[in-house]
């Protein structure tokens, strides 16, 4: 087997593979010999078919079936013989050759880039924070409004009341699609409708009808409408406001809290401290991996970056739910996503294979418990991780990860970066 390898355009490698067609022959011959012991042609008994014959019947299928065979085998062998690392499925092609008994083929692939590491730049901002007496109030009064009720009154819709209303858009004197509903509940200041909706049914009352005159959004979502003027007949049949339920031992128990309010009170103290610290250490890592992918800028393999995006496209179909699957959605929406996923993927490969960075047992388990301490039963949680090599794999594929955010660290250092919960939670 004699083999050759021409570099193209980035990545690209084209393979030429020939192989002695004296070698396929004798397989072919030999198979079609394995066919004779069994086949069944007119006027000839079993094993008793002339060569000639069996070859005429059988020649072109077993030709096409060695064919297939010797492509897979020499391809695996000539990309270890060259040492490539392909990146993806290889193009196949049959090659005329050029000298007489040899059956030629190219194989264009691409390979897996080769990384040097850059030394990194930067820093690494720490938030540092702490839980307050007022952000338990406020995460209190987010619950009570969850529990709230609506009552009916008597006056002026106001900021925050909650109207029942029948309207009726028009755009250019006609009525539009979407643009009418009856007995709609909505909140003033939710920001569900266009913008100036809400405000103008501020102070009106039952029974009340109004015109209000708007603009749609130049980059309203219904490309029709965006950008023009609007007129809504909205009346109003109902104005309520809202009530908060009682801050007593009977709201507690509704969220799990059968000692009462200061139950309730240390119960959502711990949970806010979890997520905090959850919020710490995802902010530090993405961090970490902008450094990582904006200072090592490497050619990537197209294959991986369609295998990625496909991955994607399901992930998101999924997350849509059903009819999701009667419309493609575009590769491009996933471009560039699907780059930076691959990209990091092979460069914390890279940085793991360097620095040789083992799997720290200690840690998974500690990341196994931080998972359970949010069960009833969180012994049983842990079992389950420890009893499960596909869910274990992907703590330890975490942990890994967590790890290489230690070494970028230690590259490029950490400094504090004071917040307030709140401003931690709403940033994401």
């Amino acid at each position: 087997m004699q083999v050759s390898v021409e570099s193209g355009e980035g990545l690209e490698r084209r393979v030429t593979v020939e192989l002695p067609a004296e070698q396929i022959e004798v397989e072919v011959t030999k198979r079609l010999k394995q066919i004779g012991r069994t086949a069944k042609l007119d006027g000839f008994r079993p094993g008793k078919v002339p060569m000639n014959l069996l070859r005429r019947n059988y020649g072109g299928q077993v030709l096409q079936e060695v064919y297939g065979q010797m492509i897979e085998s020499s391809y695996q062998e000539a990309i270890q013989q060259e040492k490539l690392h392909p990146a993806g499925m290889p193009k196949i092609e049959p090659k005329e050759s050029t000298e007489e008994g040899l059956f030629s083929y190219v194989a264009t692939l691409e390979v897996m880039p080769e990384i040097e590491l850059a030394k990194l730049e930067g820093e690494i901002k720490r938030p540092v924070t702490e839980i307050t007496a007022e952000d338990i109030e406020d995460m209190i009064k987010k619950l009570r409004k969850q529990r709230a009720s609506w009552n009916s009154v008597d006056r002026a819709a106001a900021e925050g009341d909650q109207v029942k209303i029948s309207f009726k858009g028009m755009v250019d004197g006609e009525a539009f699609e979407g643009g009418s509903a009856e007995n709609v509940d909505l909140v003033l200041g939710s920001k569900r409708m266009i913008e100036g909706f809400e405000t103008g049914l501020v102070g009106m009352l039952k029974e009340e009808k109004r015109t209000i005159d708007l603009k749609f959004p130049e980059d309203y979502r219904v490309e029709e409408l965006a950008g023009k003027p609007v007129t809504f007949e909205v009346e109003v049949s109902e104005v309520a406001e809202e009530v908060l339920p009682q801050l007593d031992d009977e709201f507690a128990k509704e969220f799990g809290a059968s000692d009462g309010v200061d139950k309730l009170k240390q119960d959502i103290q711990e949970n806010m401290e979890r997520e905090l610290s959850q919020r710490i250490k995802a902010r530090i890592k993405n961090q970490a991996m902008d450094l990582i992918f904006e200072q090592n800028k490497i050619d990537i393999p197209k294959a991986l970056i369609d295998e990625e995006v496909e991955a994607l496209r399901k992930q998101t179909r999924e997350q849509m739910g059903q009819g999701a699957g009667s419309f493609e959605l575009p590769a491009e929406m996933f471009e560039e996503q699907a780059r930076r996923r691959v990209s990091l993927g092979l460069l914390i490969g890279e940085i793991i294979k360097q620095n040789e960075i083992q799997v720290d047992n200690d840690r998974v388990r500690e990341t196994i418990e931080e998972y359970a301490a949010s069960y009833e039963q969180p012994e049983e949680v842990v079992k389950f991780y420890y009893g499960n090599q596909q869910q274990l794999a992907s703590v330890q594929n975490v942990v890994l990860e967590d790890q290489v955010v230690d070494w970028v660290i230690d590259q490029v250092g950490v400094v504090d970066d004071k917040t307030t919960f709140a401003a931690l939670t709403e940033q994401g």
